[in-house]
């Protein structure tokens, strides 16, 4: 005679291994895991046949180089869940980095010179937003319009001149952008992190968190998902738009600042064509280009995924003209994956 608490605990075995199995489905049907897998398959591989890549220096090299493109990245990311795109950003990084480089080398001091960049990313994200949520400008004239304009505007602040004296403070920036931490390893040779990469981090973390857990996340994906609804929900559409160049634009102003910092020199040419290679990292990474579906650690891993290929490249000896054919192929894949997993959802 089978007694009920044996039934009991057969039902809830049952429905425990059900959901284990529907949880292990959605992981593997999510684009982030499958780029994640790539990721590492490329590291295991290219660690196993190069005796370079796996180096201290080379790898201290890569994590820092992808550093830069995964924090604008994942501003990039919440401005294409919500709909929209930013083709700015590389031109803000300029912008961001002139600001800091010529009012250092006119002797400001590096914590007042921080906040006065960050001030200017801002600032064109925030006339993104306006005119694209209140005025209803499409995202990509906008943006497109704003590339020229802040990259314009560096030129103006140098002069088109090479900076590379950042007054008494020079010191502190060149750490704050091309410093490290050894994170010592029981028994192993201690891992050299970049300060770039630590800043990463704390971004990815605190995005990661407002993505998910927070009510501006929630208005992102609402909106992304659909923008008409939205409103009728009384999300405030107009106002999280702003928010969400904004975001986008700080980001960028992070990444400019680092960078002038790492390469101890701000030059107009800085940050050209970082557009497609962002963006490249977001759509990889499980962005939707056509909103409502993107993760703050899918743009990472997308970035370092780029890097990874890149940093191969180079040590097989093939041209960095190719690289170009490699980013643009990623994001047709990408989108392509997306196609055929939404055909499967029905959607």
């Amino acid at each position: 005679m089978v007694r009920d608490d044996d039934v009991a605990a057969s039902l809830d075995e049952a429905i425990a291994h059900s959901a284990h199995r529907h949880w292990l489905a959605w992981v593997v049907g999510q684009q982030t895991f499958w780029v994640t897998v790539a990721a590492i398959v490329a590291f295991v591989v290219l660690t196993l046949t190069s005796v370079v890549f796996a180096t201290q220096q080379n790898l201290f090299n890569v994590t820092r180089n992808f550093a830069f493109v995964a924090i604008i990245a994942i501003g990039m990311t919440a401005v294409i869940v919500s709909g929209g795109i930013d083709l700015s950003v590389g031109a803000v990084l300029v912008l961001s980095g002139m600001v800091i480089g010529m009012t250092m080398h006119d002797g400001m001091s590096v914590w007042l010179a921080v906040p006065l960049a960050l001030g200017a990313a801002l600032l064109v994200g925030a006339i993104n937003g306006v005119l694209i949520a209140y005025v209803g400008v499409p995202a990509f004239v906008v943006t497109l319009g704003m590339l020229s304009i802040a990259r314009s505007l560096a030129m103006v602040l140098s002069d088109n001149r090479m900076v590379y004296e950042f007054g008494p403070d020079q010191p502190k920036l060149l750490v704050l952008g091309g410093g490290f931490i050894d994170l010592p390893i029981p028994f192993a040779a201690a891992v050299r992190i970049p300060n770039p990469v630590l800043v990463l981090l704390v971004l990815l973390l605190a995005a990661s968190f407002a993505f998910r857990w927070t009510r501006w996340g929630r208005h992102l994906f609402a909106i992304g998902g659909n923008e008409r609804a939205a409103v009728l929900t009384g999300v405030p559409v107009k106002r999280t738009k702003v928010s969400v160049y904004m975001f986008c634009s700080f980001c960028a102003g992070i990444a400019g600042i680092l960078e002038v910092g790492w390469l101890g020199t701000i030059t107009t040419g800085l940050g050209q064509g970082m557009e497609l290679t962002v963006i490249a990292a977001a759509v990889i990474g499980g962005a939707n280009l056509a909103g409502g579906a993107g993760t703050a650690f899918g743009a990472v891993v997308g970035a370092a995924l780029i890097e990874v290929i890149r940093n191969s490249l180079t040590l097989l000896g093939v041209s960095t003209f190719w690289q170009g054919t490699f980013v643009g192929g990623f994001i047709v894949v990408a989108a392509l994956f997306d196609r055929f997993r939404s055909r499967e959802a029905g959607e």
